[in-house]
């Protein structure tokens, strides 16, 4: 057996069982990754079993469909019995895609090592594409960057993300010596903290224990519900635009990961505030009315400007539609209304005096890795908006193996802040009671809800900002990308620059996120077919625009 590391290093594996592969790996091998942040802890080794490999250390090659639901091979299987008998011992998801085997750390000695088993369906088609089918050493190279650059895959791109989050803000830290000489752990400033908070009420999801006191088929409306989503909206083309030949959609990188940047969020448990008055700076979810701001009116900076607010999606919910009265936001989304010009006066609100920039790191972290690798792919941060058009350009053709990190990073982003509001899984679980992902400090639904809402309320600001210069409005939304009607297949023939200089403010080409990419580009005359096929003239054309494909299946016809 051969053990194919990072970097082209190829090691003799002597181990004949599983657990000699571990003891060899902790011995001898010494793999792993140094810590993120100070309090935190190195990485555990990973080892990557191929086919080969599980024949050779009697694994099945494939989960039976039993198996698959149970997402773990049999506790009685001869492998795991192995295990037990030299004192392994494995996590609750037992010997699965992703498993840990361990022994109870002595100290600060930490014995643990992870299995990732691609045909056991580890590496997600979704987010990891083709990667599962590469040979040895080029998987240790994917896999590898991945870690150097964002960290050792601890599972699923979500669960890698989550990881993250208190990968790089370990919620304790070893407080000063005491009198006797003694250190004892303390909350480490700006983390979570070791323990989990419930959500306000208007901040849980259907079924959540703090919700057990409402009738079983109660329905939540949006003065009970906090409902921070991206966006899914679109309009018909008005006659002008039906003129016009194209259909290009632009699409906002790392959109997500931009919406966390700089973004205050609360680390403790939520206060409850009657009649309060409106803080920007504070995170919470405010109960308030903002039916009357008018979009055909709006302010940018200290102007007032005229707009048809008809053809504009409302930046306060996710389908784009007009608040009808009092509702639930993020503290983003309301900042968002007073901005625009109008007052507001909140009815009540769920606040935390305690809050921080948790997330910058993660951020940073994400960010840095995403950029490095598309440099690697020939796209740079500096290019003007011509030649970086031209660069991304099949860019993963290039080198497809960095396109599947790429693809990775992007997934560790919104699978990362997915696992924020993670809901329950498996049978069994019944509403009013907790489940498992509850149990977690980084249960954090609210975190989540003002990430979207900052990541919508920034599009939007974008969109308005390019109305009042251009007099164009978008057709079409869809989470991070948006289309508009345009003369020319490019984003160039619409976005207004001057002198590769691009509208302050406004939608600008770039790779770095919160920038933008063409994200495709059909005719105005598709739009119109695919509507009438479909007998749907708001179809949200946002979702075909890459490749024009639309199915039955899609619109649910």
């Amino acid at each position: 057996m051969s053990a194919y590391c990072v970097g082209g290093q190829i090691l003799d594996v002597p181990a004949t069982s599983l657990p000699s592969l571990v003891e060899w790996t902790l011995s001898k091998a010494r793999l792993g990754q140094p810590k993120l942040s100070g309090p935190g802890r190195p990485a555990d080794p990973l080892l990557v079993l191929t086919e080969a490999a599980l024949e050779h250390f009697g694994l099945p090659t494939a989960l039976t469909d039993e198996e698959k639901r149970a997402g773990r091979i049999p506790d009685g299987h001869t492998t795991v019995r192995q295990l037990a008998r030299a004192d392994w011992k494995l996590t609750q998801r037992g010997l699965g895609p992703w498993a840990r085997i361990y022994r109870p750390a002595q100290g600060s000695e930490r014995q643990c090592v992870q299995l990732c088993i691609p045909a056991w369906h580890a590496l997600d088609t979704r987010h990891w594409g083709h990667a599962a089918q590469l040979p040895p050493a080029e998987l240790a190279r994917v896999l590898g960057v991945y870690a150097t650059r964002v960290m050792t895959p601890r599972g699923s791109t979500a669960v890698t993300g989550l990881e993250l989050m208190t990968a790089l803000h370990p919620p304790t830290r070893a407080s000063e010596p005491d009198a006797a000489g003694r250190r004892h752990p303390e909350r480490n400033p700006g983390s979570l903290g070791a323990q989990p908070v419930d959500p306000a009420p208007c901040e849980a999801p259907d079924g959540h224990p703090v919700l057990a006191h409402l009738p079983r088929f109660h329905v939540r409306g949006p003065d009970e519900k906090l409902f921070e989503e991206a966006y899914d909206w679109a309009r018909p083309m008005t006659d002008e635009e039906c003129t016009l030949h194209h259909l290009v959609g632009i699409d906002v990188n790392m959109a997500f990961a931009a919406g966390a940047n700089g973004l205050s969020v609360g680390l403790d448990a939520p206060t409850h505030v009657t009649n309060p008055e409106f803080d920007p700076k504070l995170p919470g979810s405010w109960l308030v009315d903002l039916s009357h701001v008018d979009l055909s009116r709006v302010r940018l900076g200290k102007e007032w400007v005229n707009l048809d607010g008809d053809l504009l999606p409302s930046p306060f919910t996710p389908k784009g539609d007009r608040p009808q009265g009092p509702a639930w936001y993020a503290t983003p989304t309301v900042a968002y209304a007073t901005e625009l010009g109008y007052d507001v006066q909140p009815l009540e609100a769920w606040l935390r005096h305690h809050h921080g920039r948790y997330l910058d790191n993660w951020y940073k972290r994400l960010r840095d890795a995403y950029l490095t690798t598309m440099a690697d792919l020939g796209v740079h941060t500096d290019l003007p908006p011509a030649e970086f058009l031209t660069a991304m350009d099949s860019y993963t053709d290039r080198d497809p193996d960095l396109g599947l990190v790429v693809s990775a990073i992007k997934a560790t982003v919104k699978g990362g802040l997915g696992k924020l509001r993670e809901r329950p899984r498996g049978e069994g679980w019944r509403p009013g009671q907790p489940w498992r992902a509850l149990s977690r400090p980084t249960w954090r639904p609210d975190i989540r809800a003002a990430v979207i809402s900052r990541t919508r309320i920034n599009l939007h600001r974008k969109i308005v900002k390019h109305a009042a210069h251009t007099g164009q409005y978008p057709v079409a939304v869809l989470s991070d990308c948006v289309v508009y009607a345009s003369p020319g297949p490019s984003p160039l023939d619409f976005l207004p620059y001057r002198d590769d200089k691009p509208l302050p403010g406004g939608f600008k080409l770039g790779v770095n996120p919160g920038l933008v990419k063409h994200e495709g580009t059909q005719t105005v005359l598709w739009g119109e077919e695919v509507r009438e096929r479909f007998d749907a003239p708001t179809l949200n054309l946002a979702r075909y625009i890459k490749d024009g494909t639309v199915t039955d299946t899609d619109t649910g016809e």
